[in-house]
């Protein structure tokens, strides 16, 4: 690491050769051929019941859509795949499969070696899209309108699937383009290609579905204006703001929000214009935190430093991406807090100090003991925060500033539902946002037809009394003959 004494910080653009951004940018993880994509289906036992179909939060029929590869017919398997996740292109990219599906593979197991079925995903996906044609179709129009709020991952799902029921949707988006997190907060090497747009131009091509950028809640929409205007609202605008590390002089040049930061590279259009310092920090121990490390390592920083205040084990961030991160050169330090800022005659910050930091009687304090770290940059990876403010104000209830939802994604205002980061219990994966949307989407559906909503434990009471005999079955508090029309 640099010296601080002097204060004088290196950020530049330009820290590699120019042809040398496009190679160390390239794809994590390269699509498989067909001769590959047969191999490695081959390799599944296509279970019955299959662990690793529980273990995807969409449902996802794992075991079907890779025995339709198996058996050549890759637009079938991305018509399985996408009438769950309809962005399952881009989470056959992202997902943090080494925690969902692939370990609860059976081949994991048995031989720790899952079958890749991120990688399958991918190869069935890209072709159906390859081929332009949307698989689905509209139902007969409803005459009904809802507004969705954001058009991230929860706020993309829930509009094709009403768009799918017929129903025309009009999104705002608060940003310039849509795709929420897909557009802006993924790492560069993991979607490349302006993939995340691709996707986005697949999924209006069902058609009903209006994008107004530009349009933020609180500032130029209004909670009341949309319930007024609409027969129902979604809310999926994700988590707006970013936390402070709370310490003096954070807001000087140097002290930067990762996720803005982020933004601005999956936004850029020439990465060797992109000022990095030689001596980088990060703050923090989630997915946010390994992807600007592991960045602005590739962008030619030669020291980046993650300092995380507990133990490896509580890391947000997978054992994988902690492990990306190290083979990228970057260095995890644990059981260390920040305390102060070191800026220099420019207010600019140099340096960092932070207290180490042990478990006494079950509480995370500090031993005493710190460290002074030369940092050109420090970034701020520490989790984002809710428009908290702006919720409040319209009554809706929340829980710790997040919205509180029921199973459907009902909030505690009639006509309003909501889901993905910005809701209570939230877990900040693209597929769980997805899901959410598609939950959140059939629960507005039936409301606006006045279908029935499902009664609670009725398939397991006409499975369980057809085996006591059709006498049985017709006296049962929930049979539909016994259900008020």
């Amino acid at each position: 690491m640099g010296s601080i004494d002097s204060g004088i910080r290196d950020v530049r653009a330009g820290r590699l050769a120019s042809d040398a951004y496009s190679d160390v940018f390239s794809d994590l993880h390269p699509p498989l051929t067909r001769h590959e994509a047969f191999v490695e289906s081959d390799r599944c036992y296509f279970c019955y019941d299959a662990p690793c179909m529980n273990a995807c939060p969409t449902g996802i029929d794992i075991p079907l859509f890779i025995r339709e590869i198996n058996g050549d017919n890759p637009t079938g398997s991305a018509k399985t795949i996408l009438s769950e996740n309809i962005l399952g292109g881009m989470c056959a990219r992202v997902c943090p499969t080494e925690t969902l599906c692939e370990q609860a593979c059976v081949r994991e197991v048995a031989e720790g070696k899952p079958v890749k079925i991120g990688l399958l995903q991918r190869y069935a996906t890209d072709h159906l899209m390859a081929n332009g044609q949307h698989p689905f179709k509209r139902a007969e129009l409803t005459g009904k309108s809802i507004a969705v709020v954001g058009a991230g991952p929860a706020g993309l799902s829930a509009a094709h699937r009403l768009a799918m029921h017929g129903h025309d949707v009009t999104i705002f988006e608060a940003r310039p383009k849509a795709g929420g997190l897909n557009e802006y907060g993924i790492a560069a090497y993991k979607s490349v290609d302006d993939f995340a747009q691709k996707e986005l131009d697949f999924i209006l091509e069902i058609g009903g579905i209006t994008i107004q950028n530009d349009k933020a809640l609180g500032r130029d929409i209004s909670l009341d204006a949309l319930k007024a205007g609409f027969d129902a609202v979604y809310l999926g605008m994700g988590l707006p703001g970013v936390n402070e590390l709370g310490l003096e002089g954070e807001d000087a040049a140097g002290c930067i929000d990762a996720v803005d930061y982020i933004s601005v590279l999956r936004q850029s259009d020439d990465l060797s214009q992109l000022a990095v310092g030689r001596d980088v920090v990060v703050i923090g121990g989630g997915m946010t935190a390994i992807d600007v490390a592991v960045q602005t390592k590739l962008l030619g920083a030669e020291n980046v430093i993650i300092a995380y205040r507990r133990g490896p084990e509580n890391m947000n961030a997978s054992a994988y991406e902690q492990e990306l991160a190290l083979k990228n050169g970057v260095i995890i330090r644990h059981w260390l807090q920040p305390r102060v800022l070191t800026r220099n005659e420019h207010g600019e910050v140099c340096g960092i100090t932070l207290d180490y930091t042990v478990m006494a009687d079950g509480r995370l304090v500090t031993s005493g003991e710190s460290i002074t770290l030369a940092s050109d940059q420090v970034f701020k990876a520490i989790g984002q925060t809710p428009a908290e403010a702006i919720l409040a104000e319209a009554g809706i209830a929340l829980s710790r500033g997040r919205i509180s939802v029921d199973d459907e994604g009902r909030t505690s205002i009639p006509g309003i539902w909501a889901g993905g980061d910005c809701i209570a219990g939230g877990e900040d994966l693209t597929v769980a946002a997805v899901q959410d949307g598609k939950i959140a989407a059939e629960s507005i559906h039936r409301t606006l037809t006045q279908q029935p909503d499902k009664v609670s434990g009725f398939v397991e009471a006409v499975m369980a009394d057809s085996s006591e005999g059709a006498s049985a079955t017709t006296q049962h508090p929930n049979h539909p003959s016994q259900i008020a029309g």
